[in-house]
């Protein structure tokens, strides 16, 4: 359909960068908690102007436990999806299989990482951050929906993490090595695990009717609304972890506008940043003609 993707070639570059998660954290390998952790295009703190310089650096810093934390939930779904995936087809091409186990695999380690990462954050920074869940229940709430809509939500979080990394992350010198680090080598798997789920979603569309394609963006769209909300509560755990962090707490105004920030910029993070990919945006086209333009006029909320 117009990419060039395939199994072969996504399975020979994942096994190209595949990397331990005992030689990306601990021992030596260590949070510097005196940088900040996310480039301000996605954590958009410095723009704060009410807090402090040590008060916009721990916002960030929990921004970045939050990125990581919410990348560890949402893999809890994406890794029984993939393997619900792929399970028809073990039998047939053997590359189509072994680059979606390949797939799984790289997913279950990146859960690992991602609590891994949690511990060394939780010892360093000295103040809890709570975040949504628990896993198994959004978990649960997503797989109930149309298999199509779960394999462009996951589409969608896969050009995400591009997007992010390459726009944003790997040019930003300021933040701190370690984290940029584990962000870097999530980024260099996803970049496969992008093209195995256009390739995933052709195949989910092969053969549906227009109108039962229509349902899964519709359905598509409600994953993102019920992520949207989540985002909102999201942004109040944040808030609050920030106050326990610098000694708050905020006035009710000053914590309004904070959760009202943190809520929007976690919108264009999670949401926007991947709804607007083009070559998210090109995939959806090809499923249904008129399908983009549908994401497009919604979008900008999320921006």
């Amino acid at each position: 359909m117009g990419h060039g993707y395939t199994y072969q070639a996504a399975l020979a570059a994942s096994e190209r960068v595949n990397w331990r998660v005992e030689d990306l954290i601990g021992g030596g390998k260590r949070l510097d908690f005196g940088r900040p952790f996310m480039p301000d295009a996605l954590a958009r703190t410095e723009r704060l102007t009410t807090l402090g310089a040590a008060e916009r650096r721990a916002l960030n810093q929990i921004r970045g436990f939050e990125y990581l934390s919410l990348f560890g939930l949402v893999e809890e779904f994406i890794l029984p999806f993939v393997l619900d995936h792929v399970r028809p087809h073990l039998g047939g091409d053997p590359l189509r299989a072994r680059a979606y186990l390949q797939f799984a695999t790289e997913e279950a380690k990146h859960i690992d990482l991602f609590r891994r990462f949690r511990e060394e954050f939780e010892l360093g920074f000295g103040t809890s951050v709570s975040v949504i869940g628990p896993p198994e229940a959004i978990a649960r709430d997503v797989l109930a929906h149309h298999p199509l809509a779960v394999a462009l939500v996951i589409l969608h979080l896969e050009w995400m993490t591009q997007r992010h990394y390459l726009d944003s992350i790997a040019d930003d010198q300021g933040l701190d090595p370690q984290f940029k680090s584990l962000l870097k080598h999530h980024w260099m798997e996803e970049a496969q695990h992008a093209k195995l789920d256009t390739l995933m979603v052709e195949a989910l569309a092969e053969g549906r009717a227009g109108e039962e394609i229509d349902r899964a963006v519709d359905e598509y769209l409600e994953v993102g609304r019920f992520f949207d909300n989540g985002l909102a509560q999201q942004a109040e755990l944040v808030v609050e972890a920030l106050g326990r962090a610098t000694g708050g707490p905020f006035d009710e105004g000053e914590r309004a506008a904070l959760v009202a920030a943190q809520h929007q910029s976690a919108r264009y993070t999670y949401l926007g940043s991947g709804m607007t990919h083009p070559r998210f945006l090109g995939t959806v086209e090809r499923l249904r003609p008129g399908a983009r333009a549908r994401l497009e006029a919604v979008a900008p909320a999320f921006c």
